[in-house]
């Protein structure tokens, strides 16, 4: 995706999309916000044997996680440990020492960041992912070859009635991930003056179970959706033009009525890991893949039902030209 003409990290949208789902595939550990067991990362032991990497809830999240943890353990002769956490208790981690990296953050825990990052410095930056996130609204391409103005927020109340479910009454149904996800979006229908109801599926997967469901039988749905994710290659999704996204329009959560940000998704890692981090750190520090990339991992995992070590080890093997850059 081109990055050019995008907002600075510091004006990007807060966006949190982690979820306290139960871990999947990863074999991923347990951090509480409260602390854990010492981890043997080099945060606080100043070597790099082990290094813990916080994993956010979605499937492209754990892409990154699984490809760092194959490379550091058998390129790097590191052992890494994943733990699922969402974005505000990975910050805690980090700072405490009891983990040492986030390779994708939204952008969604600026108090934690002003607090770690600018005032204490416990926490640094890592650089870009090298992935522009984007959430917004979308409808299936089929339902805009039949309704051409839906694309159009200003329509949306022409078309509720195609979107009424028994969970939505007689408003329309807007399709939501999982209830732990913060979003903007009852704000936006309050202040658009939007006829519909966000539904939450529960968890990203039961939201893609629903979606690919609707789509297969040609059902009118519109659903909160971003990219990059690995399921826009295989259903074809028109994204629905909210009002254009300013810097500021988002600043008071209850007065919302403006669309997303382009968000390039963070890497931040524990100060003292960054430091003495060695080989471990830099390679982290130089991780830097595209959406496709990441795509292809995600849609092992998720699509291909590959546990995540296999859907890793396929793709560094495939892809060596890409990696070993990232190498000390």
């Amino acid at each position: 995706m081109q990055k050019k003409n995008l907002p600075s990290r510091k004006n990007r949208k807060q966006l949190t999309r982690a979820a306290t789902a139960a871990a999947v595939v990863l074999g991923i550990t347990g951090l509480s916000a409260c602390g854990a067991a010492d981890t043997g990362s080099s945060s606080s032991k100043g070597a790099t044997d082990s290094v813990t990497i916080v994993v956010p809830s979605w499937v492209g999240a754990e892409a990154n996680a699984a490809v760092a943890k194959y490379i550091l353990e058998n390129e790097l002769d590191t052992e890494a440990k994943l733990t699922q956490l969402d974005e505000s208790v990975g910050f805690d981690a980090l700072n405490s020492g009891k983990a040492d990296a986030i390779l994708e953050d939204w952008g969604g825990a600026p108090k934690k960041v002003q607090l770690y990052v600018e005032d204490k410095k416990s926490i640094v930056e890592g650089g870009d992912l090298g992935v522009v996130g984007h959430i917004g609204w979308f409808v299936p391409k089929y339902l805009v070859d039949e309704h051409p103005d839906i694309t159009d927020w200003k329509n949306l109340n022409k078309y509720k009635d195609l979107f009424k479910t028994a969970e939505s009454g007689d408003k329309g149904q807007l399709l939501e991930g999982s209830p732990s996800y913060t979003t903007n979006d009852d704000a936006i229908i309050k202040n658009l003056e939007l006829d519909y109801k966000t539904v939450y599926a529960g968890s990203e997967a039961a939201q893609i179970t629903q979606m690919k469901e609707d789509y297969k039988a040609k059902k009118p749905f519109i659903t909160y959706w971003w990219t990059p994710q690995w399921l826009n290659a295989q259903i074809d999704l028109v994204e629905v033009k909210l009002p254009e996204y300013k810097e500021g329009c988002d600043a008071d959560p209850e007065k919302v009525d403006c669309g997303y940000a382009q968000t390039p998704l963070q890497k931040y890692f524990n100060a003292d890991f960054a430091k003495d981090g060695g080989d471990a750190a830099e390679f982290l520090k130089n991780f830097n893949w595209t959406a496709e990339q990441q795509n292809e991992v995600a849609a092992m995992i998720a699509d291909q039902k590959m546990s995540s070590e296999a859907a890793a080890e396929k793709w560094v093997k495939a892809n060596e030209d890409v990696w070993k850059k990232w190498l000390p």
